[in-house]
């Protein structure tokens, strides 16, 4: 039943998807358990990753058959910006969290462990070589981590990916002005443009794992250093995976002719979450590379 003309707020029917969404995240995460402990792939990864991409498909069918069929009207979209603002707000607690244990590392353990203010006691006897330099690149009681040969720096690659992804924060918000001023054609071309640069983001990020693990010793055994690293930059790829893989859905809309100058929440949805990975990348940028 088509709500717009009768002002009533749409209830969809009972859906199939967040049961299968449960399903295949669980396979996943016990795929991906078994998997790195077995250090070979585990069955249950790829069976988990084909029922989230049909989790995807299906859901976002769903969805955008709504949303065509005339069921959204403006109480449903105001409840849709609501949800999306908590929603960007649950992820800036999310990624807090994980700052804020980079910043206790920094500035309070390490400075413990090097005996700093009234911890002379804590330094003596937990760790009497320890020299409290971040990042920790030696290990002079020869215990179980090992300390990488470098940190990785601010320059280079990772400066140049800094850019790649402030420039797909441009690209979307032109394409965005192209699709309130009705212009299909820059819409579309645009936003292609952003998808491309968010694929390239995660392309040049794959290489510096590879450089990081190959050519400098920075791995998941590297200490709390390398721990820090990939859990923030780790985290932040999946994000910006995420955040590609709408965009291309939004592309295929484009295509498609689905949205309007006046209505096209779901691109606004999409290009919010866009600029939210882009400034974390920043914090990211300063506070892991830089500083």
């Amino acid at each position: 039943m088509s709500t717009t003309n009768h002002g009533e707020y749409f209830i969809p029917e009972p859906s199939k998807w967040p049961v299968i969404g449960t399903i295949a995240l669980v396979t996943t995460v016990i795929g991906a358990v078994h998997t790195i402990h077995a250090g070979e792939l585990n069955w249950l990864l790829p069976i988990g990753f084909l029922l989230i991409a049909y989790l995807f498909f299906g859901w976002f069918g769903a969805v955008i058959d709504e949303s065509m069929g005339g069921h959204y009207n403006a109480q449903v979209d105001k409840s849709f910006r609501i949800g999306m603002l908590w929603f960007i707000f649950s992820e800036v607690m999310f990624f807090a969290a994980f700052f804020g244990a980079l910043f206790y590392a920094r500035v309070f353990a390490l400075d413990w462990l090097g005996g700093g203010g009234n911890n002379a006691a804590t330094h003596e006897y937990l760790w009497p070589a320890f020299n409290a330099i971040w990042p920790v690149l030696s290990n002079p009681d020869n215990t179980k981590f090992a300390p990488p040969a470098e940190a990785m720096g601010a320059s280079g690659l990772p400066a140049f990916n800094t850019a790649v992804l402030l420039a797909s924060s441009v690209t979307v918000t032109i394409a965005h002005h192209g699709l309130r001023a009705n212009h299909r054609k820059p819409l579309i071309i645009w936003l292609a443009i952003t998808v491309a640069l968010g694929v390239s983001f995660l392309f040049l990020q794959a290489e510096e794992y590879m450089h990081a693990y190959e050519q400098m010793g920075l791995t998941l055994d590297s200490g709390i250093y390398g721990s820090t690293f990939f859990m923030l930059t780790g985290f932040h790829g999946f994000h910006v995976t995420m955040g590609t893989t709408m965009l291309l859905v939004m592309l295929i809309r484009s295509i498609k002719g689905h949205f309007t100058s006046d209505n096209h929440f779901a691109f606004e949805a999409v290009a919010w979450y866009w600029h939210f990975v882009d400034v974390v990348w920043l914090g990211l940028y300063i506070f892991v590379y830089w500083l």
